[in-house]
């Protein structure tokens, strides 16, 4: 068994797809089939089956992702650690975020430690809030960036100090425009539109206004911010987002923001981490950087 054959064995399992497998590791279809082969005849089993839809893991397959989970992350860790001996002079991070932080927040502080530590190789991935605790879980991510979290056993917040607000807004045409706030029981005959179950956005939302006995329906759910933000210009609702997704629209007078009189919906992006992994002098880095305030120009 070949280090080489379980990157193969992951990339697929990841891709449920042998075509977008090969694609991702920048090699041919029939070299990733054939290292399958000897990988599933040195172990005696199967470790796919061919659906019509792609490809999905055998039982002795998902057996062999969860340790091969392990050994990357193994591995990983010692280069880190390795790398401790040059101080943030060499190293790579890799940091899931889910989408606020990832797209909003994220990009500018990133920015900032390339600048300061140029031979740190960072990398971005962006996802709904549940998949990136699951992937923290599965020890992929050095550092992960969510907006709401409940800690599972193994893992730590190092972090939860930028501060988020979830405001609701409006196209520049509707009815609400040139207000500050609403009443709260005006909600209830306006269609909201919802980002998709996972997302820590929602979830927020969610429960701050179950806790404040506020009533509303959801018209539309949808999977990214940015699809929410042309849907709500196009006049099809109003939603609920961080600030930090609607500083340009707002300040372009494309969408409206407002309050619900009396509730302030704020949140804490957290930085998680698996207990599991050595904290590297690169993520302490990042995370020192994250716990301080944003700025913005």
């Amino acid at each position: 068994m070949t280090l080489r054959q379980l990157e193969v064995f992951l990339a697929i399992a990841r891709a449920h797809s042998y075509r977008q497998a090969a694609e991702a590791l920048h090699t041919s279809q029939p070299g990733l089939s054939q290292h399958v082969r000897e990988l599933e005849g040195e172990l005696g089993t199967r470790l796919f089956d061919r659906l019509s839809r792609g490809v999905v893991l055998t039982e002795a397959g998902r057996l062999l992702e969860e340790r091969a989970k392990r050994v990357f992350a193994t591995l990983t860790d010692a280069r880190e650690v390795l790398g401790e001996l040059q101080g943030l002079q060499r190293g790579s991070l890799l940091i899931g975020a889910s989408t606020t932080p990832g797209i909003y927040v994220l990009p500018a502080v990133i920015g900032e430690f390339r600048r300061r530590h140029p031979r740190i190789d960072l990398r971005l991935r962006i996802a709904n809030s549940r998949l990136i605790e699951e992937a923290i879980r599965a020890h992929e991510f050095d550092l992960g960036v969510v907006g709401a979290h409940g800690l599972a056993p193994g893992e730590e917040c190092l972090a939860a100090g930028l501060v988020d607000e979830l405001v609701l807004i409006v196209s520049p045409r509707h009815r609400w425009a040139r207000r500050r706030e609403v009443a709260p029981a005006d909600l209830a005959a306006e269609p909201l539109l919802v980002r998709e179950e996972g997302s820590a956005t929602r979830r927020v939302t969610e429960r701050a206004l179950e806790q404040a006995g506020v009533g509303w329906r959801a018209s539309m759910e949808l999977n990214h911010t940015e699809a929410i933000k042309q849907a709500v210009m196009a006049g099809l609702g109003a939603a609920f987002v961080s600030v930090h997704a609607v500083r340009g629209e707002v300040a372009s007078h494309r969408l409206a923001a407002l309050r619900l009189r009396g509730l302030r919906i704020q949140r804490h992006f957290h930085v998680i981490h698996s207990e599991a992994r050595t904290l590297s002098a690169g993520a302490r880095a990042l995370v020192t950087m994250l716990s301080a305030p944003i700025k913005r120009g």
